[in-house]
């Protein structure tokens, strides 16, 4: 079994503890898309808007237009059909969840599982591309778009945008995996291969189940039921991105175990995961369209305390985070989350101490949620064509 050289040492000490999921975690550095893959260098050899053409109307099932592009679009399209384990009537629990907690899932994933699930050497690729450190607002605006779709009643059915978006995000990750492959910039044997399959999965496994340990710390209220829906629509959603069911978690626990394993095969955060980290925080502020120096600066420095709370200390350090304290961020969210709820009650509604509470700092954060990437012409299908954001042309 090849295995990056990145991983070897952390890989001896995973197998250890779980033999398992440690030699599939490593297996699948090597393991890309092959379908989206074979789409995309497909569609190397045309221009920029037929590929965008071409990809809208394969989302859109646009007949007429498909009809004048390859064979292969349609045929990709056509393949991606639900599994025999898809079950939508399983995902209104988790939907439902997700919208009562709303505010501090975005606190979560902001804060916590958008930095953890790019500690891994999965930075390298958005380093190298420069797509965080040049468009970090523009990247938080489009995460937060698919999360908010993708938990719309239907919004994971075919025609839907937050099925859409899963699969844009399952092409533009084969196309960054074209470019870099391709480029002097990535060394294979000590990394794997760009977005491989085992980092998407392990992203995946951050974006759900600790996500769902997160808001519980952070007040969050929900039901086993609840859990388990809220996993099944990300589930459908990996598997919509492309990841293999080989590595894609079936539950909350095999997902916390894939974590923890996978976590222990990754060498340290890097340069690559600092900048990427520190570039995803500072650029929150901007998210919020806070333009003032001063203001965005203290803003920023909530948001790390907010982070450093959630992620824990030790890997805030290994981040290169500011020494922000911590004491009461916690405890302040969980008495927001406890108001929230007294605030569903018509009569508690009503006492006059309810309405003292200073929200500012805490509607700041949560308003990051409505702030998504809904662009008037709708959702764009262009892809990079260069393996430089800079010197790309727009996507």
């Amino acid at each position: 079994m090849k295995i990056p050289t990145d991983n070897i040492a952390g890989f001896e000490k995973a197998v250890e503890v779980d033999s398992g999921v440690a030699k599939n975690y490593v297996a699948h550095a090597y393991v890309g898309d092959p379908e989206g893959d074979a789409l995309m260098a497909e569609l190397s050899e045309y221009d920029h808007a037929e590929v965008r053409e071409f990809l809208r109307a394969g989302m859109d099932r646009d007949q007429s237009a498909l009809s004048r592009g390859p064979d292969e679009v349609r045929a990709f399209f056509e393949s991606i059909v639900p599994p025999p384990w898809y079950d939508p009537s399983e995902f209104a629990a988790g939907i439902r969840m997700f919208h009562r907690n709303s505010k501090v899932i975005l606190a979560a994933f902001v804060g916590g599982v958008l930095i953890e699930g790019f500690t891994t050497n999965i930075s390298k690729s958005f380093f190298i591309t420069g797509r965080v450190r040049d468009q970090g607002v523009r990247r938080l605006q489009q995460n937060n778009r698919h999360l908010v779709e993708s938990f719309i009643p239907g919004g994971l059915d075919r025609d839907s945008d937050g099925w859409k978006l899963s699969v844009r995000l399952r092409l533009i990750h084969a196309q960054v995996r074209r470019l870099l492959g391709e480029s002097d910039e990535w060394d294979e044997d000590a990394w794997g291969l760009p977005i491989s399959a085992a980092h998407l999965g392990y992203a995946l496994t951050a974006f759900s189940a600790r996500l769902l340990k997160h808001m519980k710390r952070l007040g969050a209220n929900y039901t086993d039921e609840e859990s388990a829906s809220f996993m099944a629509v990300w589930r459908y959603v990996g598997y919509l991105m492309g990841i293999p069911e080989t590595i894609l978690f079936r539950d909350e626990e095999e997902a916390l175990q894939l974590f923890k394993i996978g976590g222990m095969c990754e060498p340290e955060p890097s340069v690559e995961s600092i900048s990427m980290a520190n570039s995803l925080v500072n650029s929150a502020p901007l998210l919020a369209e806070m333009t003032d120096p001063e203001i965005r600066q203290k803003f920023a420095s909530y948001i790390y305390g907010v982070s450093r709370a959630v992620i824990g200390s030790e890997l805030a350090d290994q981040l290169k985070y500011p020494h922000t304290s911590t004491m009461g961020v916690l405890a302040w969210f969980r008495i927001q989350q406890r108001y929230e709820r007294m605030m569903r009650n018509p009569v508690l509604r009503r006492l006059p101490l309810i309405s003292r509470f200073d929200r500012t700092k805490f509607d700041q954060f949560s308003n990051l949620l409505v702030v998504s990437a809904f662009d008037e012409a709708g959702i764009s299908y262009a892809v990079p064509d260069h393996v430089y954001n800079e010197q790309s042309s727009k996507w």
